[in-house]
């Protein structure tokens, strides 16, 4: 069965997604019940969501690791529905008349602390009115007197009048001022607040810096002559004393100052942390208040690179005291599976209250899309935040055209239109490609292949772009006898490299030529992002034989594929977006490895404009690639002198290349 008979009838023993998208029961995805829990939203993360579960009713921290857009977030926000509920805090600090640079702290019951504050505001302005009204009075009388003084005297004295309206309104300032700082002195100011009935607190402090993490002192320009700000009204809570009975969410904790990283640890071992002026020059760096409780559940996140630059005394507290959890990105493609698949789309227009509802053929195109971004056949990607924008762009077309509900072509368009910058820097290489002619889709040449790469070998992202990267090889004699060396042009990275060089050993074994006679160069054509991996190696062998033995390669085929040492063709990565790179290019045929044949989900327009030849040794490459007189001579030498034994196939790398 071909590679595109076996994607139309069947997909991994399962019906296909046209057959099974017909015998659902829903209309549109507004039938759908959406779940209002959190944790009943997340999609594929069992495992995941069981740790939560436990994490949470154990108050254990949690470090998420894996793919962008997997739901690491969501569940960290679940966690904080799923806590026991207990009673929470309030956080008050209060001037300390023995030492103004340490300010009091206070705990009290939650709601308790905004009506403490709001009774020390309402007793303060009290004696605020009184003492007005009591200067209001004073200053008076000292104007009448000096009024009175300064007409009975004769001859009449203005000065005397000046000078009681100058004590006046020195009396006021002096009032004021004084009675104001001592109004605030006595005043507290509340860090943290709630209301009885709140949920634990979910703080996502990604990103934060020390002050925004850690908690502050601000800034105080007069810092004196009465005119400063007392201490404890500059002080300013972190995101962990908001988190106080609740949870701390900090994705990318890698990107942490190491110094944060270690105050952090510091706040989870003690469970309180002073907040301090975190700016040296600042005039609040020498206040310190007396510890503040921050007794919160850390659900540290990010992407696998985030190890390697974590504190390792953090990551020690969390495994010692939490879990760790290893986020999937893909799950397999079942009945049940394809459900939850639904349940998102409906989760997501629910979510996002501007776009119109999916109906079947639209679900079935966003399913279908989720097997695309996987990779494999027989998965779908659990990379759903991306697929979520999918989802709203698509949306977003229907509304602008009208309709009411958001089907298949809408979905199409969304496709398009929500491209990648990877995908449309791909786009514009393929034009200027086609416009100055740097490759050929038909007839023969010698010692030129047609490559097939990848833009994007980002992790980060689900989705690769695919292009078509011609390959040219030259043999040439050997400038000093037995000092033959192969010479590649075109930004290789060091994989890239170190594959041209095994490459020789394949010569040698595949054409019984003394290659150290010969100087071989190779360039890969237009190649200005780079190149990395060793996916180009079959495209390389082709090239290279080729030219050594002047037999001409067909131009109408594109190829990617590794190569062991012994020949055997391994399997690469991003194979779909290559295929459909080379059939948008014009190509008619792609050699691609047999073990990626379960990988390739090409979008229906490609079907039939291309054909997909597997293969597993380089013997089958050259058979399939080579055309012309020469040509059936090659083969049987290669026959002769090629073992086609077996070797074990690894699984694909994302090293390719870019």
């Amino acid at each position: 069965m071909s590679v595109r008979d076996k994607e139309a009838t069947t997909e991994g023993g399962m019906p296909s997604l046209e057959g099974w998208i017909a015998t659902q029961d829903f209309e549109t995805t507004a039938d759908i019940r959406v779940p209002e829990g959190l944790v009943e939203q997340v999609i594929g993360q069992e495992e995941g969501v069981r740790v939560a579960r436990k994490a949470a009713d154990q108050k254990r921290h949690v470090m998420l690791i894996g793919d962008p857009g997997t739901g690491k977030s969501m569940m960290a926000r679940a966690m904080s529905e799923l806590l026991p509920r207990e009673e929470l805090q309030d956080t008050i600090v209060y001037h300390n008349p023995e030492d103004p640079n340490e300010p009091k702290i206070r705990i009290v019951p939650a709601g308790k602390g905004k009506e403490i504050v709001q009774a020390h505001k309402a007793d303060a302005m009290r004696r605020k009115e009184q003492r007005a009204s009591m200067m209001t009075t004073i200053i008076v009388v000292i104007v009448l007197m000096s009024a009175i003084l300064a007409f009975i005297t004769t001859p009449p004295q203005p000065m005397i009048l000046l000078f009681g309206i100058l004590i006046a309104v020195i009396i006021f300032w002096a009032t004021r001022t004084m009675g104001n700082r001592q109004d605030m002195l006595v005043v507290p100011k509340l860090l943290a607040g709630h209301d009885p009935d709140d949920m634990p607190a979910f703080i996502d402090a990604t990103g934060s810096h020390a002050g925004a993490l850690l908690g502050d002192v601000r800034h105080d320009p007069f810092q004196s002559g009465g005119l400063e700000t007392p201490a404890h009204e500059r002080v300013e809570a972190g995101s962990i004393h908001k988190a106080h009975k609740g949870i701390l969410f900090i994705d990318e904790i890698n990107t942490l100052r190491l110094e944060s990283q270690q105050s952090l640890l510091t706040a989870l071992q003690e469970k309180q942390f002073s907040i301090v002026g975190q700016s040296e020059r600042s005039a609040g760096a020498m206040v310190k208040t007396e510890p503040v409780p921050c007794d919160f559940i850390l659900v540290a996140a990010g992407n696998l690179d985030a190890l390697g630059n974590m504190h390792p005394a953090l990551r020690s507290r969390i495994r010692g005291y939490g879990y760790e959890v290893y986020v999937k990105s893909v799950m397999p493609d079942t009945l049940d599976s394809r459900e939850k698949m639904v349940r998102f789309v409906a989760q997501e227009v629910v979510k996002d209250g501007k776009i119109p509802h999916f109906d079947r053929e639209g679900v079935r195109e966003v399913i279908h899309e989720a097997q695309r971004r996987a990779g494999r056949r027989g998965q779908l990607t659990l990379r759903l935040r991306e697929l979520g924008g999918l989802i709203r762009v698509a949306g977003d077309i229907a509304r602008e055209e009208g309709d009411a509900v958001t089907g298949a072509d809408h979905v199409i368009a969304a496709k398009g239109m929500a491209r990648s910058l990877e995908q449309q820097v791909a786009d514009r290489y393929i034009e200027h490609r086609k416009e100055y002619k740097t490759f050929v889709t038909e007839g023969s040449m010698v010692g030129v292949v047609n490559g097939m790469a990848v833009l994007n070998a980002d992790p980060s992202m689900s989705e690769f772009s695919g292009i078509v990267m011609p390959i040219v090889a030259e043999v040439t004699p050997a400038q000093s006898r037995n000092d033959g060396k192969i010479i590649a042009t075109g930004r290789l990275g060091e994989i890239a490299r170190e594959a041209v060089q095994n490459v020789s050993a394949l010569i040698k074994k595949y054409t019984g030529e003394d290659i150290s006679n010969h100087d071989i160069h190779v360039q890969f054509v237009g190649t200005y992002e780079g190149v990395e991996g060793d996916s180009a190696s079959i495209s390389v062998a082709t090239a290279v034989i080729s030219a050594l033995e002047e037999v001409e390669v067909d131009q109408r085929c594109a190829m990617t594929g590794s190569l062991s040492i012994r020949g055997q063709v391994l399997p690469v990565g991003g194979i779909t977006a290559k295929i459909e790179a080379a059939a948008e290019m014009g190509f008619k045929k792609v050699i691609i490895p047999k073990a990626n044949v379960n990988d390739v989900l090409i979008e229906s327009r490609y079907r039939g404009e291309i054909e997909i030849i597997s293969v597993e040794t380089l013997k089958e490459v050259l058979d399939h690639a080579l055309v012309g007189p020469k040509k059936n001579g090659l083969v049987s030498k290669l026959a002769d002198m090629v073992s086609t034994r077996r070797e074990p196939v690894v699984p694909p790398d994302r090293a390719v290349p870019q």
